[in-house]
């Protein structure tokens, strides 16, 4: 019986060339694989700049009080959303309200002293006026006596009293003048508004004024309440940081980028960031706004001292800034200090590193306090027009 021959070496023979084909086509598969890594990263993937060591700021701005005074009501807390021109703290307005009042006062009663002035002036024009006809009779007296000397029908002593009453007259002409000029020196070539003493007084109840809106602290800007420090009774003074607020509206991110990496950044360049409060789920979109001026060693409280023996190079880290979307922070809005993950694109390279214009409007302004001005003047001018008497004390007074 006979036996049947093995067929372990036809096996073998088989699958060789089926393992030798696999192997290939991992090894193609790999080699084609890094062949598409290396173009992408050669026409796109090298000319992006990350980072992960990325924060978000904004504007903190510091409400601190323009007067001294006690507080006696405070309006807004910690987390409190508050629109610009809000009341934030209130002081005690009892004083204020006093030095305005005795500024009013003192307004009015220098409006009335100028009119006295201006009356004061028409007199002396008036009492000129008188010294002048004076004057014209005894030139003409004179005269008439001049010419009867001749004839006899004159005395030498009537001629010398016309002499001597034309000298009078000429002499109460010159102090008449003399006190024109001296009563119209104060409110000559201007206006009762714009007289100098008016002037004075109008400036301290515009101080007054200032002074006593002042005892209501303001918003100057819409935003978010932080670190409230104030406390109800609390005696405060100009310059005590009493709380903060955020607009939240406008905030930016500081990438802080190793050196070796930012030489193709650009300003204007597009960037793209994660949060790690939303996730990759929400992307952010905004662009390069700038480049830091120096790194944070450079400005840090304590620089670095690298002039030691055992100095080792450490590499820098340079602040970039970037603006973001409003329309994406409305939706999705960030807090001051939270990490962002930030992807540079670099593929557009042409614009500068360095601003080269300065900026054509503020930074950050308000216009809550602007208002206060125009009511101090509306003040004033009621104040004048109820003490200015007749239209006639308006008017201008120009020497001759």
């Amino acid at each position: 019986m006979s036996t049947p021959a093995p067929t372990t070496g036809t096996a073998a023979t088989t699958a060789n060339p089926r393992r030798k084909f696999l192997l290939r086509l991992v090894f193609v598969v790999v080699l084609l694989s890094l062949l598409a890594w290396a173009a992408w990263y050669w026409l796109d993937g090298r000319w992006y700049a990350s980072t992960d060591d990325a924060y978000v700021h904004a504007n903190i701005v510091e409400v601190t009080p323009l007067v001294p005074g006690t507080v006696t009501a405070i309006d807004a807390d910690n987390n409190d959303y508050v629109r610009a021109g809000q009341t934030l703290v209130q002081f005690d307005a009892a004083d204020a309200r006093v030095a305005l009042e005795r500024a009013e006062a003192n307004l009015a009663q220098t409006v009335r002293q100028v009119r006295a002035l201006y009356a004061g002036a028409g007199a002396a024009r008036a009492l000129l006026a008188t010294r002048e006809v004076d004057l014209r009779r005894a030139e003409q007296d004179a005269a008439r006596v001049r010419r009867l000397q001749g004839t006899g029908a004159v005395s030498a002593q009537d001629l010398q009293h016309a002499f001597d009453a034309l000298a009078a007259a000429r002499a109460a002409v010159g102090a008449a003048r003399n006190q024109l000029k001296s009563s119209r020196a104060p409110i000559a070539e201007t206006t009762l508004a714009q007289q100098p003493d008016v002037l004075a007084a109008a400036a301290i109840v515009r101080q007054a004024y200032l002074d006593f809106v002042r005892t209501r602290l303001l918003a100057p800007v819409s935003g978010y309440v932080a670190k409230r420090n104030v406390q109800l009774g609390q005696r405060v003074m100009p310059g005590t940081p009493l709380m903060a607020i955020v607009p939240l509206d406008h905030v930016w991110v500081d990438a802080n980028f190793k050196e070796t990496a930012i030489g193709d950044v650009r300003i204007g360049q597009p960037v793209t960031l994660t949060s790690d409060i939303y996730g990759s789920g929400v992307v952010f979109h905004g662009h390069v706004q700038g480049l830091g001026i120096g790194t944070g060693s450079a400005f840090a409280l304590l620089p670095a001292q690298n002039a030691t023996g055992n100095w080792i190079k450490i590499v820098q880290r340079l602040p970039v800034r970037v603006d973001l979307d409003p329309a994406e922070l409305r939706r999705h809005p960030l807090r001051v200090g939270l990490s962002m993950s930030v992807e540079v694109n670099l593929h557009d390279r042409k614009g500068p590193t360095l601003a080269s214009a300065p900026p054509t409007k503020p930074v950050l302004e308000t216009g809550v306090y602007s208002g206060q001005l125009h009511a101090a003047d509306a003040l004033i001018t009621r104040i004048i027009s109820a003490n200015a008497g007749s239209r006639s004390a308006r008017h201008r007074i120009v020497p001759r």
